[in-house]
């Protein structure tokens, strides 16, 4: 599966998947960088006209998207501290969600869109 993101910044999303979510690098072409995610790709490109639309512009405080990354029971408090010293503005900090056994860290990526970072036990 290949997830894209259409991104205003696309360089400060780069920078945000590989050295803070520290995503593997997969593929750099010139209008698009993937990451590899296990057998999945989560691609970034710029937002706007090409082939076969133009993506336009998003409303200021949406989100296009929701990712969810399934860490480690013990590496979710580990995931907030490395986020807050990265500088990322956390939506909810470390919860636990009993209903679904989750524990979870919430975000925002560069472009506003909504990352969970999760836990289950």
């Amino acid at each position: 599966m290949i997830s894209v993101i259409l991104c205003k910044h696309p360089k400060n999303a780069i920078d945000f998947y590989e050295n803070v979510l520290g995503l593997s690098l997969e593929e750099d072409l010139e209008n698009c960088v993937s990451f590899r995610i296990g057998p999945n790709l989560l691609t970034l490109r710029p937002r706007g006209p090409w082939s076969v639309c133009d993506d336009g512009p998003v409303p200021p405080g949406s989100a296009a998207i929701q990712l969810a990354f399934r860490v480690p029971l013990e590496a979710i408090d580990r995931c907030h501290e490395h986020l807050l010293a990265s500088g990322v503005p956390i939506l909810r900090g470390p919860t636990d969600l009993p209903k679904w056994r989750h524990r979870t860290v919430v975000l925002r990526d560069p472009e506003g869109n909504i990352i969970q970072i999760y836990a289950e036990y």
